[in-house]
């Protein structure tokens, strides 16, 4: 999964997060996807409210609408803190107005979990009730990106990007539900299942400053303007800070906080302009008769159809619902989890989609990402810096990458690690040293292994870590992470 604080910025890599916990959670049970071919456990309203206990119809069937707008309600409350600021900046800007981040954190950087140093953010929330919003990105060249766009419901629509369209001068037109027009030549429109659109791009860079010079060079070609300006000098308008917007509750708070009343007014006044999908119809229907539809909120009807203790028990039961699902997990194999599975795009599988809104908000198609992790060895014992360890690839067996891989060195808390290197990752751009037979082995350890081996090094910390890869377009073809023919080999204990 690809790839938040407090302020639900979006993650440094990964999903984006409500929260830190949330974050925290999803990265220690990343495998709540299964092994190769089988999917996360999809919305099957009689087999999980049997589990939780919840015979009455009534009760259920509350549960099954509130599941269904958790993502769009949570990306809602996210976009509200997100673009609550008067000018864009590193993590946050106004709508409409893309906000880029020009370096990498380093170890002191603790306000998002699972930092990364690989790829550098654009985000941008789009709001397109009154028009298109035109993207237009410049030649590349051989450097790896993409730009995945998440409708309001977090599936991932389109992915412009190295992978999917090439490294040319690209631009795009995101058109809402029901607009129709004519676009100007050269422009390619993607249409948008909904008028809340987050973009979250990503730029490969190496993080030294020539790269970062280029990168920058880059991003400052990046252009988002209405379709009323494209073409035309542009200057955006100042963003309107709300005072009223709780910028410091983490959103899945916020969410949880909700009155059932609360929470289904708001969704009905949401899906009025971001409308469920034609699959979505026998959901939607069983929803009306709740008195929940879009734009349209029946309290009297709701309040009939749902009792004062269902609503009541509501918000906590439905986070319920999704924990429990995250607890889906398959045995690591060698000591290691990994999403690959009904992630980015989900159809009608509703419960995995508001699970991985919960605890991993903005994930990434597997085709685009996918991240390792692993918090103890096969055996089942944390990683400890008061030991040595060695990740070992032998020869051909090195991550199975079309873009590019990285290995990962977090604390128990999921920060960077402090060290004398400044060095946070291991990637093949460190010249890594390959042995003489073609194998790898990457040294994982709190001391300096030696000059001979430091190219190879990840230093830890004294304590407990945890350690994540990074593989960006894995291959399809075997040896491959998404069909199982590949897994990360074990980290053994020297």
């Amino acid at each position: 999964m690809d790839d938040v604080a407090n302020a639900p910025a979006p993650s440094s890599d990964g999903p984006g997060g409500p929260d830190q916990s949330g974050r925290r959670e999803f990265l220690k049970a990343t495998a709540i996807a299964s092994a190769a071919g089988a999917g996360l456990l999809a919305l099957r309203p009689r087999d999980l409210f049997a589990r939780m206990g919840l015979q009455d119809p009534a009760a259920a069937a509350a549960l099954e609408a509130y599941v269904f707008g958790y993502p769009l309600v949570t990306l809602e409350h996210t976009r509200r803190v997100v673009t609550n600021v008067a000018a864009a900046g590193s993590l946050h800007a106004p709508v409409n107005q893309l906000s880029l981040a020009r370096s990498y954190p380093d170890a002191s950087f603790t306000a998002v979990t699972a930092p990364n140093a690989d790829t550098l953010y654009c985000s941008a929330f789009l709001d397109l009730t009154r028009e298109p919003m035109v993207l237009s990105l410049p030649g590349m060249g051989d450097r790896y990106f993409l730009f995945p766009m998440l409708d309001g419901y977090t599936n991932v629509f389109q992915v412009p990007g190295k992978r999917t369209t090439g490294d040319k001068p690209q631009v795009y037109a995101i058109t809402g539900p029901g607009w129709k027009g004519t676009l100007p030549a050269g422009v390619t429109e993607y249409k948008a299942p909904t008028s809340m659109v987050w973009i979250l791009g990503r730029v490969y860079c190496t993080g030294t400053p020539e790269d970062y010079k280029a990168v920058h060079a880059l991003q400052d070609k990046f252009q988002l303007v209405p379709l009323s300006a494209y073409g035309k000098p542009y200057t955006p308008p100042a963003g309107k800070v709300d005072p009223k917007i709780d910028t410091r509750t983490a959103v899945r708070d916020q969410v949880t906080a909700l009155s059932a009343r609360e929470y289904f007014r708001e969704l009905c006044e949401l899906m009025k302009t971001n409308p469920p999908a034609a699959a979505d119809a026998p959901v939607v229907g069983r929803m009306a008769a709740l008195g929940v539809e879009p734009g349209k909120f029946d309290e009297k009807k709701f309040d009939k159809a749902v009792p004062a203790a269902v609503q009541a028990a509501l918000p906590k039961q439905a986070l319920g619902a999704i924990m429990e699902n995250m607890k889906k997990i398959v045995v690591p194999k060698n000591g290691w989890t990994a999403v690959t599975q009904n992630i980015g795009v989900y159809g009608t599988h509703y419960l995995d989609r508001a699970t991985v809104t919960a605890i991993g908000l903005g994930a990434n198609r597997p085709q685009d990402a996918i991240y390792p992790t692993s918090e103890t060895d096969p055996s089942g014992k944390p990683y400890s810096g008061a030991n040595k360890y060695v990740l070992h690839f032998d020869k051909g067996m090195t991550p199975p990458v079309d873009g590019f891989w990285s290995l990962t060195m977090y604390n128990a808390e999921y920060f960077f690690v402090a060290n004398p290197l400044n060095r946070y990752t291991l990637s093949p751009r460190n010249a890594l040293k390959y042995n003489a037979d073609g194998s790898l082995d990457l040294y994982i350890q709190a001391q300096n292994p030696g000059k001979d081996k430091e190219s190879n090094w990840l230093p830890a910390p004294p304590g407990k870590f945890v350690l994540m890869m990074r593989l960006y377009w894995p291959k399809e073809k075997p040896p491959s992470i998404l069909d199982g023919t590949w897994s990360a080999p074990p980290v053994k204990q020297v």
